[in-house]
């Protein structure tokens, strides 16, 4: 496997690369995560799945390159993907990372965000294809109404997932319609978006340069990200006070935040269970 990967590489940069080093790293828990280190230095990023994942690979290369062509916010490069015996494997640039970012390079990262969510590429929401959020299926329909997208492409479909897994959670029909009319009179501009933006999923280069990476890109209202954000942990206050000097954000948003990341919560309880559905439910409770 590593052979090809490493031809594989050599012919999409057009130099050659010898393997010199393989180190396992740990974080992922979708993804087996490599270092490939080269006989002339050079360093790669490397995700192993099955191969039956490349198809999330593929997406995931895609997302990249078009949050990539806004020319606002660095991401990884992707540098080439495939199918090898029974893995899928995606290669990206090494990037490397510094324990923590200043204020300046935080306040930056917001900036950078707020332009790319501004950028136009569609008059729909959505995405090409289906990708993953996670490993979890992302559903991405195109379609001209916010609200409708959101019900029934988001929240709907994690809440099916969510009940066929166990979860004890309202009727989904009767969420969809009150997400709809939550959102009914919410009308953005489709915004790119990174889509599972949380802290693990942002960081600063040694050089101060921010970077988000592991994207589960789509079209949406930019807030989905900015709500993420707040998730988990949080980014520093210098993030929030970047973007808004570029995006402010529409009243109203402090009730959406819940909805928008009720998603992310029904999402966790699909992938790892838990706590998630106690919290998935509080969450439902206070929608309905």
């Amino acid at each position: 496997m590593w052979n090809h990967i490493c031809q594989q590489i050599s012919q999409t940069t057009a130099i050659p690369f010898l393997l010199k080093d393989q180190r396992s790293l740990s974080g992922g828990c979708i993804n087996q995560t490599y270092q490939l280190i080269g006989q002339q230095n050079q360093s790669y990023f490397i995700k192993i799945n099955q191969a039956s994942s490349f198809s999330m690979f593929v997406a995931e290369a895609l997302g990249l390159s078009r949050m990539s062509s806004t020319k606002t916010i660095r991401v990884p490069k992707p540098i080439c993907w495939g199918t090898v015996s029974n893995s899928s494997y995606l290669v990206l640039e090494w990037l490397e990372f510094s324990p923590r970012g200043n204020h300046q390079a935080w306040e930056i990262m917001g900036k950078q965000l707020a332009a790319m969510h501004q950028t136009r590429g569609s008059e729909k929401f959505g995405w090409e294809e289906n990708n993953t959020i996670g490993s979890t299926p992302q559903i991405n329909t195109w379609t001209s109404n916010w609200a409708d997208f959101f019900a029934q492409h988001r929240i709907g479909y994690q809440l099916k997932l969510a009940k066929r897994r166990g979860g004890d959670f309202p009727d989904t029909d009767r969420v969809v319609a009150q997400v709809k009319s939550q959102l009914h009179e919410r009308q953005p501009h489709p915004s790119l978006v990174h889509g599972d933006l949380w802290s693990g999923n942002a960081g600063i280069l040694e050089s101060g340069e921010p970077v988000i990476l592991d994207p589960a890109t789509y079209y949406g209202d930019h807030e989905v990200d900015v709500a993420m954000t707040e998730l988990f942990g949080g980014f520093p206050p210098a993030f929030y006070q970047g973007y808004e000097q570029v995006c402010p954000l529409d009243p109203g948003y402090q009730k959406r935040k819940p909805l928008y990341n009720l998603y992310h919560i029904l999402n966790h309880f699909n992938l790892f269970g838990g706590g998630y559905g106690a919290q998935a439910s509080r969450m439902l409770a206070q929608i309905l």
